[in-house]
């Protein structure tokens, strides 16, 4: 007979898995109202009745990125203080309106408005993730859960432009792939519902221990604190504002490879456009795999992220300089297991910043505003140096500066990381 100590151990395994399927499921589902613009947006640059054109297109991405960070930022103070559970389910029921609307209204300027909005509540998903994983799981499972947790990106494009992308192919038009992607979502969401706990508590268990290293030392996360009490520890943190610096410059690496793959393989190395588009999907695809290996093995060196972020760093750059100086034009092979390799180097040190570097250094009482802040810095030079940098570069130059760039940044990043690898260790020695 199961003793009554196994039989709760038994059951908080349980509700475990149910958090991370839901978690991984409804971040998915987030994607699906994300991706719905590009899988429509030939329809809509093709509907003469719309008047909507490239410049129109590239605005709405610009500040659809811009919101997105914003809302980084404001949305993981909020999860402080509203609750992860609140704010996940409540970023996907106004992600679901605004896309439906979106669906229906036929002007540009309410098109940026909507898009605008429709970004800025989708912020709310990642730092609610982070807060309820944090109170899920012990510290030493963090790095394999969020390497978990962070396929639900990095394969929620591609499956949401391939759900999307059957609708369209059956003659779908373009206000019903929007009204498709809100009542999927919405859905997730009416499931959602019933799945997930904001924490074991809900469950009569005992939520997880802090990570040893948070900022707020034992600082159990229940309670209302002041702003300044949530913040001041992790902006006087050096450890956090060298996570804030490598995220800049990986987030930046990354945005530029997700928006300019397809072109790059076409224009700089001369492959058939129409399998551009297709060849693009590995670098989502590696980078899926390098963050649950890169996961996975931070876990076995218990906590001492800095030296395996070092070492994939300095591979990314290494890549990023052949990239750069090698001759790849009609060499597309070549070419595919570079790109391939920044995003096995790349996206593992990537997912740790917003992940489990700022559940590690936020706490239980502060894990969402960590990664509020780590990611808003991200994206908004992500959007600057893939965007503002990338654009007018390629226009006038090619790709040869861009990526010349993109490796010097990626050596930067390195400088950042072998700081921040020496402060975690001695972190760890005062604690010892």
């Amino acid at each position: 007979m199961m003793s009554e100590s196994s039989a709760d151990a038994s059951r908080l395994r349980k509700w475990q898995g149910v958090t991370v399927i839901t978690l991984f499921v409804g971040y998915a589902g987030y994607y699906v109202c994300r991706s719905v613009l590009p899988v429509a947006s030939n329809a809509m640059l093709n509907d003469p009745e719309l008047g909507f054109d490239e410049a129109a297109y590239g605005r709405l991405i610009a500040i659809g990125t811009y919101a997105y960070a914003i809302g980084k930022l404001v949305n993981g103070v909020a999860t402080e203080y509203l609750g992860g559970r609140r704010m996940f389910l409540l970023g996907m029921v106004l992600s679901a309106i605004c896309v439906a609307a979106f669906g229906i209204v036929g002007t540009t300027s309410v098109f940026l408005i909507l898009w605008a909005a429709n970004r800025f509540v989708q912020s709310m998903g990642w730092v609610s993730i982070v807060q309820i994983v944090v109170r899920w799981f012990h510290p030493a499972k963090l790095a394999t859960i969020m390497g978990i947790v962070s396929l639900s990106y990095l394969f929620g494009d591609a499956l949401g432009r391939l759900y999307l992308g059957a609708f369209a192919k059956a003659g779908a038009s373009w206000p019903q792939l929007f009204g498709i992607a809100a009542v999927t979502l919405l859905t997730v969401a009416i499931v959602s519902v019933f799945t997930l706990k904001n924490s074991p508590i809900a469950i009569g268990a005992t939520e997880a221990p802090p990570p040893p290293l948070n900022v707020h030392s034992a600082d159990d996360g229940r309670g209302t604190v002041s702003l300044f009490a949530l913040l001041g520890p992790l902006i006087r943190s050096p450890m956090f504002l060298l996570v804030c610096l490598m995220s800049a410059g990986l987030t930046s690496i990354r945005e530029t490879f997700n928006f300019w793959t397809p072109r790059y393989l076409e224009k700089g190395v001369g492959l058939d456009p129409d399998i551009c588009g297709l060849l693009s999907f590995l670098f989502p695809f590696v980078g899926a795999i390098a963050s649950l290996l890169a996961g996975w093995g931070a876990d076995r060196l218990r906590g001492h992220f800095g030296k395996i972020i070092v070492t994939l760093v300095l591979l990314a750059m290494l890549s990023l300089f052949a990239l750069a100086n090698i001759d790849l034009h009609n060499r597309g092979i070549l070419a595919l297991t570079l790109i391939s390799a920044v995003a096995l180097f790349v996206m593992g040190p990537c997912t740790y910043c917003s992940g489990v570097l700022a559940m590690n250094l936020g706490g239980r009482r502060a894990a969402a505003a960590s990664t509020g802040i780590i990611d808003a810095v991200g994206y908004l030079c992500g959007a600057i140096v893939s965007g503002e940098i990338a654009g007018p570069l390629v226009k006038q130059h090619g790709f040869a500066p861009l990526l010349q760039l993109l490796a010097w940044l990626a050596a930067a990043t390195f400088v950042v990381a072998i700081v921040y690898w020496r402060l975690e260790e001695r972190r760890f020695r005062q604690k010892m």
